[in-house]
């Protein structure tokens, strides 16, 4: 009993602060979102529970789902891979877990960060689906990088992407997909679109489930973390793949995302200020949105005849990849002048996007 009141009472060790949560040992960071001085082990429960909360307040899954996490081996989907298996687990939600991931055929990128999949996948004993751009459109990021060049290929990737891993969620009939989409993204997608005037995107981007009318809803349970919780709780999951995108040095998104970054470092709550703010727009009632139907050619969701994706690979299959690059009037005359000179036929070589039916 004596070496126990010892113990209790011993004097803590100097030198910084402590834990505010645990009042026990040193604090290790602070977080940006609180401004609390945490330690590594609270800062792990404290940013579980997080997420615990989020998904259980949102009625993020139903017991039984199927559900697929969109894993790159990047720090956000290998943390969002971790977390979910950790808490199906400790929490019982019962939902069947698949590790879903893309192959763009980025020679140098998408090979290292296949492995830390693959080792994701024996890790946490998730079944693995891996879909790459070859198979659904022909196409790798490489060969097409050839023939656009640097500055237009991010919307090859960025269409062909997203479309892919709906294919992919097909192929494992899931119920829904979860993206590792952080604060910071979802800030940097709000100040796009207000950049770009598109409302339609603007209105939905905030949203923690979006695609609800489409065929696969779209889950993100860090919409409220910063990347700086998922770097910090990335020590615990293991190494992972810090190479950075080959072809997108000059990306739109690489501007807002300094800038909010700019912004943090004066406020740091500035990056949820801009996600309240995106989640407060209304729209006026005049103002006319698109309305979403069906691809003709592939039969994906798209507010135009043809979906974008099927757009972009009618002009690569043709030679002409600028094709579905700009304002949509300029590929309607781009797309008449053509059927015109052959008469109304379509190119013999055109290939839909994608192998599967929606």
């Amino acid at each position: 009993m004596a070496s126990e009141v010892v113990d209790a009472t011993a004097p803590k060790p100097r030198g910084g602060r402590f834990c505010t949560v645990c009042n026990e040992r040193r604090a290790a960071l602070k977080r940006p979102k609180t401004l609390e001085q945490i330690c590594k082990e609270c800062f792990y429960a404290v940013f579980e529970d997080e997420i615990h909360r989020v998904i259980v307040d949102n009625h993020l899954f139903k017991p039984g789902e199927r559900i697929a996490i969109g894993a790159s081996g990047g720090k956000d989907s290998t943390v969002l891979a971790y977390v979910l298996s950790e808490l199906n687990i400790r929490h019982g939600y019962g939902l069947d877990l698949f590790l879903l991931s893309i192959d763009e055929g980025i020679t140098g990128y998408r090979d290292d960060s296949l492995e830390t999949v693959k080792r994701n996948e024996i890790q946490y004993g998730l079944p693995l689906q891996v879909v790459s751009y070859k198979e659904l459109y022909g196409w790798t990021m490489d060969e097409i990088v050839k023939l656009i060049g640097l500055k237009n290929n991010c919307t090859f990737c960025g269409v062909f992407r997203r479309q892919a891993l709906d294919r992919g969620a097909a192929l494992l009939k899931v119920d829904k997909l979860v993206t590792g989409h952080n604060a910071d993204d979802i800030a940097e997608t709000v100040l796009l679109n207000i950049l770009r005037g598109d409302i339609a995107r603007l209105s939905r981007c905030t949203s923690i489930t979006t695609g609800e009318d489409g065929p696969i809803p779209r889950c993100k349970p860090f919409k409220c973390s910063s990347v700086f919780n998922l770097l910090i709780d990335s020590f615990e999951v293991g190494p992972l793949t810090c190479s950075s995108r080959i072809y997108s040095p000059n990306a739109y998104r690489g501007f807002a995302r300094e800038f909010i970054k700019d912004l943090e470092r004066i406020r740091p709550r500035a990056i949820l200020d801009i996600i309240k703010s995106g989640e407060d727009f209304r729209i006026s009632t005049s103002t006319k949105m698109p309305e979403q139907g069906n691809c003709e050619r592939c039969g994906y969701i798209s507010s135009q005849k043809w979906c974008k994706a099927c757009v972009l690979l009618e002009g690569l299959n043709r030679g002409l990849p600028k094709l579905g690059i700009g304002r949509t009037r300029g590929l309607n005359n781009e797309r008449n002048k053509d059927m015109k000179a052959t008469n109304g036929t379509k190119a013999l070589q055109s290939k839909q996007c994608g192998t599967l039916d929606f």
